[in-house]
């Protein structure tokens, strides 16, 4: 049968992408796609980030393997995806964030990050001209990142074709039913397979939904924004951590290109799907960004844009394979799939061919989709 492929993943995006070419090197696999083209989804209004600076062993250890395969991209398959080793930070304006940031440092010494506080005076060094009023220091990871989110999803399409994965562009998943086998119905055709993975990102649920499988899934709106290139004036993404009336928290960064780029955390959320830009979000992280740092007032905006992060409750993903065997959920990325889709196409790879590591197992604990959702992830 012409239609019939080891594995079926829904969605070619930062993790269905990913996933095709970890799964192809020994699987035949097809990847299904609504949309025209890869990373047309929420890939391309990522901002670029990636962090292995996180709260729990799950997400450290699945963002230290991306972390390994972004980096050396270029020099072991040729591709340049605008990779830099800028490094993360988070500084410090009182004693509450100092106390949880030293506090949370702990954590991801404890599993292997390479990450310190660091003084003020030494952080005035890393971003020349910050507002030193009140800075007290910050935690800096040196070895965190960033990459060009269409260039990376660009090449791994590329690399997983090469491996042998087909896809279908344009193609709308109506149905999914199982005897011996996965029978995937689209609005154009009909498909067989052992496995299926959801990586539907926004439309997570509603496919989760399609074999009695409900997923804590609702996409959250946030916007971005990126400048005019300027010659390089400083490294790491910044996290300004400190809440103010509409957000949670912003961050931004410079590009490999020079181009500076940041985002809000809308608090309250926004829910919903709405990828229309507003009049009020430039406005409100500008003045918070001038006022951090002076040196960003004559920018100009080129542009901005919205798009969506697939929250689960407790901010952290949910991998695992549901009660009906053979399906497998990759999603509730809560805005990191980006940085996260390479390490965890790897995981789905030796989830579906039964090749975990004793790390494995313990990453997926984090991330099951029975658990209570009653933590929460620090900084998500």
């Amino acid at each position: 049968m012409t239609n019939s492929y080891d594995v079926i993943i829904i969605g070619a995006g930062s993790v269905g992408v990913p996933t095709a070419m970890a799964l192809a090197k020994n699987k035949k696999v097809l990847v299904l796609e609504k949309l025209a083209s890869p990373g047309q989804g929420q890939n391309k209004k990522a901002i670029g980030g990636i962090r292995a600076t996180h709260s729990d062993f799950g997400k450290i250890k699945i963002a230290q393997r991306s972390i390994e395969i972004f980096a050396n991209w270029q020099k072991n398959e040729g591709d340049d995806i605008g990779w830099m080793s800028n490094g993360y930070s988070f500084p410090a304006y009182n004693q509450t964030d100092e106390e949880k940031l030293k506090n949370l440092l702990k954590v991801q010494k404890s599993f292997g990050l390479q990450i310190d506080w660091i003084l003020s005076e030494e952080y005035q060094k890393l971003v020349p001209g910050i507002n030193s009023e009140g800075l007290l220091g910050a935690t800096f990871s040196p070895h965190d990142g960033s990459a060009s989110p269409m260039l990376a999803n660009n090449a791994f399409y590329f690399k997983s074709l090469k491996e042998g994965a087909e896809y279908r562009f344009r193609e709308q998943v109506a149905s999914i039913s199982k005897a011996e086998r996965f029978t995937v119905k689209t609005d154009k055709a009909e498909y067989e397979a052992d496995f299926v993975v959801n990586a539907a990102g926004n439309a997570a649920s509603a496919i989760a939904a399609m074999v009695g499988c409900d997923l804590p899934v609702k996409p959250d709106c946030h916007e971005g924004a990126i400048t005019e290139p300027v010659k390089r004036f400083f490294e790491p993404m910044i996290v300004d951590m400190r809440p103010v009336k509409g957000s949670a928290n912003y961050y931004f960064y410079q590009n490999n290109e020079g181009q500076v780029i940041f985002c809000i955390t809308p608090d309250p959320p926004i829910l919903g799907t709405d990828s229309d830009s507003t009049s009020v979000f430039l406005p409100q992280v500008a003045k918070r960004m001038v006022n951090l740092y002076p040196r960003l007032a004559n920018l100009k905006v080129r542009r901005t844009w919205r798009g969506q992060y697939p929250m689960t409750p407790d901010g952290f993903p949910i991998i695992d394979e549901a009660k009906l065997p053979g399906f497998f959920n990759a999603v509730g990325m809560c805005g990191q799939g980006f940085m996260l889709g390479p390490g965890i196409g790897e995981l789905l790879a030796r989830m579906i061919e039964k090749n975990l590591t004793e790390d494995d197992h313990q990453v997926l604990e984090s991330f099951k989709a029975d658990r209570d959702f009653s933590g929460m992830e620090v900084f998500k």
